[in-house]
């Protein structure tokens, strides 16, 4: 690929860390994020710990009184975007008036604003007060993409993509076609959700999905284990800044990594579950190493789903085996749900942000809390301790609710 999309700029909201330089450290030490939630009433919840930001101060990214109009989602977007542009060398606010219409916003987001409008809800059926006259446009997830661009001034495009889990690795993947098809020079892409709210817990808890908790919670979310039973709940945001490698280096930016392949397919099999077969979780791989013309042998590390619950760690251990064959045990893989939680439709950007970050530093990170591992997960997860590496080709795949899958080859540079 001559001119290949590449990444220039990452912003990092994490449960384990605000900030790339912070994510990277966290992830090298295989530092958990999850802790007891803080901030509303958990009594009703059985389940009362996530992977909860509770050192973000929406108020130092967005102004008071349009934080009284958002859900939690968009200000720890809007963190997230303007690292990511600083790391890329642009101002934000993007004042240039040309320059900010060419650049494309892309947010990939599970369950958007979910987490406002319950609470506006439960204002008005409590008769707590009136119920926010923004109720609706901060609960639909559209409007997401435009607090962000409304929010750094950027007039290119502005949409969201909303497949589950799957919803920002689907967003870099839509982000690379807009690219490569040359519709825009730069786009502005990524995930945010935040999901750690009472009623948006309890029915996951009726779904009967999340972990249970260990002693301490931090050791909850643990993805491979033989003992696991559920993901942890996480919140956050994730954003990377995509462009041509020849705009990056007529503007003198940095590629960091390329985005060279993305697959996306449905098992048209079920609500929740994965299809047992995996063969269409394994086509949404092979198709990705096909768009990146790789074969499975150049995969050096690979940046798993990994959510802890019974069925998915098994099924995705098969379709990695299904997709890149005899390769499959001799190359690393690792979750990092194991240390922030899940946080839906954010998690594909949280893998691939922690892929580049750590393998730019020089190690893969760990799947934490792996002292006992499944027998029918057999694959190396790098248990525990994170391991030096100089990984070049890699894979990060995801799951989600509706039979979607998708998955993302990236070439990590270190020039």
């Amino acid at each position: 690929m001559l001119d290949p999309v590449v990444v220039t700029g990452i912003g990092v909201v994490s449960p384990n860390g605000i900030g790339a330089a912070a994510y990277t450290e966290a992830l090298r030490r295989g530092e958990s994020g999850v802790k007891m939630i803080v901030g509303f009433d958990t009594s009703k919840l059985k389940i009362r710990f996530a992977g909860q930001i509770a050192d973000f101060v929406p108020s130092d990214h967005m102004d008071g009184r349009d934080l009284r109009r958002v859900s939690r989602t968009a200000p720890l977007a809007v963190a997230a975007a303007r690292e990511a542009l600083t790391m890329a060398g642009l101002a934000h606010p993007v004042t240039d008036t040309d320059l900010s219409e060419h650049i494309g916003m892309l947010l990939g987001t599970g369950g958007g604003g979910q987490e406002f409008v319950e609470n506006q809800y439960r204002i008005h059926y409590t008769g707590e007060g009136r119920s926010s006259p923004f109720t609706v446009p901060a609960g639909t997830p559209g409007n997401l993409s435009s607090e962000i661009s409304i929010a750094l001034e950027l007039r290119g495009l502005s949409h969201v993509i909303t497949s589950g889990c799957a919803s920002s690795t689907d967003a870099i993947g839509y982000a690379m076609m807009h690219l490569d098809t040359g519709r825009l020079p730069m786009v502005l892409v990524g995930g945010s959700d935040a999901p750690i709210a009472e009623g948006i817990m309890l029915g996951f808890e009726a779904m009967r999905i999340l972990a249970s908790p260990c002693d301490p919670v931090s050791k909850s979310s643990r993805p491979f284990h033989a003992e696991r039973d559920g993901f942890v709940l996480g919140e956050g945001s994730w954003m990377l800044v995509l462009e041509k490698e020849s705009h990056a280096k007529a503007r003198g930016a940095k590629p960091l990594a390329e985005i060279r392949g993305w697959g996306s397919t449905c098992d048209a099999y079920h609500r929740v579950q994965p299809s047992p077969d995996c063969t269409q979780s394994a086509r949404a791989i092979l198709i990705a190493l096909g768009q990146a013309d790789i074969n499975p042998e150049q995969i050096d590390y690979v940046n798993l789903h990994g959510t802890g619950t019974r069925l998915n760690d098994v099924l995705e251990t098969q379709t990695i085996k299904r997709a890149l064959g005899r390769r499959a045990s001799e190359i690393p893989m690792s979750s990092v749900k194991s240390m922030i939680g899940h946080p839906q439709g954010a998690c594909g950007a949280a893998g691939v942000a922690a892929t580049i970050l750590s393998l730019r530093a020089g190690f893969v990170h760990p799947t934490i809390n792996l002292d006992r591992p499944d027998p029918d997960c057999d694959l190396d997860y790098v248990p525990n301790q994170s391991r030096l590496s100089n990984a070049e080709w890699a894979l990060c795949n995801c799951i989600a609710f509706g039979s979607k899958n998708s998955a993302l080859v990236i070439r990590v540079r270190r020039d």
